[in-house]
């Protein structure tokens, strides 16, 4: 199965390739709206931390999505 997140998903924690602003903006789209959906189940402590997470991810997505620049991981 394919999925906009596959390059997220596929890359390793450490070093590889950096991902595209265009990866980035694509998975932006999908997290939004995982991120969307959590919120609508309601509160849960241990979602809680994933949502958090899954913000600030968003954040660093979006900036490297406005500035035209590729996600590194180092």
């Amino acid at each position: 199965m394919s999925t906009a997140l596959e390059p997220l998903l596929d890359h390793p924690d450490g070093g590889g390739d950096n991902l595209a602003p265009a990866e980035c903006a694509s998975i932006l789209v999908w997290l939004e709206a995982i991120t969307d959906q959590w919120a609508k189940e309601g509160p849960d402590q241990f979602l809680q931390q994933h949502m958090e997470d899954a913000y600030r991810l968003a954040g660093v997505l979006r900036l490297c999505t406005e500035k035209d620049v590729p996600l590194a991981f180092l």
